[in-house]
């Protein structure tokens, strides 16, 4: 019994290896190039077609912008949303949202579900609310009149107070 299963094994092996379904990869995987996103023709292009401001922060030297999308948060106190993803100078994500939805429709829409504030953090004069939680990652949210920014990501709290400071900083872009 133990020969006919060792056969069957090495029979699944040769089947997989000629569908080329595994791999050998010895060193673990390894990260490819990270895509780019044009945040400011994206972002221009949200300016023309969205009825609130359109900020565009300038991020540091090493950041790269990965992505970038557009969705509707539902509901009463929902809105239009657009996003840009970056990647900063450690290789972690940060997502930028600006909306004119309500802070907790917003919250619940990027985390998928229910998040409580735990505290809040003062970046450039502005209030950034902070959500959290047992392991999930962090949602920073700040009320820019018109609309809401919420930044969430793995990224540190350093790249977080650096992206909340450019945006305060960030230009509103002419529709």
């Amino acid at each position: 019994m133990l020969w006919s299963l060792l056969a069957l094994g090495a029979f699944c092996v040769v089947i997989a290896a000629i569908a080329n379904q595994c791999t050998l990869s010895p060193g673990g995987p390894t990260a490819g190039p990270v895509p780019s996103f044009d945040m400011s023709a994206g972002l221009q292009y949200d300016a023309q077609s969205l009825d609130f401001p359109i900020r565009e922060p300038v991020v540091p030297d090493g950041w790269q912008t990965n992505s970038g999308s557009r969705a509707v948060v539902a509901g009463d106190a929902g809105g239009d949303a657009t996003t840009v993803g970056f990647i900063d100078a450690g290789g972690r994500y940060l997502q930028y949202t600006q909306s004119s939805a309500d802070e907790l429709p917003l919250v619940g829409f990027v985390a998928g579900e229910p998040r409580y504030a735990e505290g809040s953090e003062d970046i450039a004069g502005r209030t950034w609310v902070v959500y959290g939680g047992q392991g999930v990652e962090p949602i920073w949210v700040a009320d820019f009149g018109q609309s809401r920014i919420l930044i969430s990501g793995s990224a540190g709290e350093e790249s977080f107070v650096t992206l909340a400071t450019a945006v305060e900083n960030a230009p509103i872009l002419e529709p």
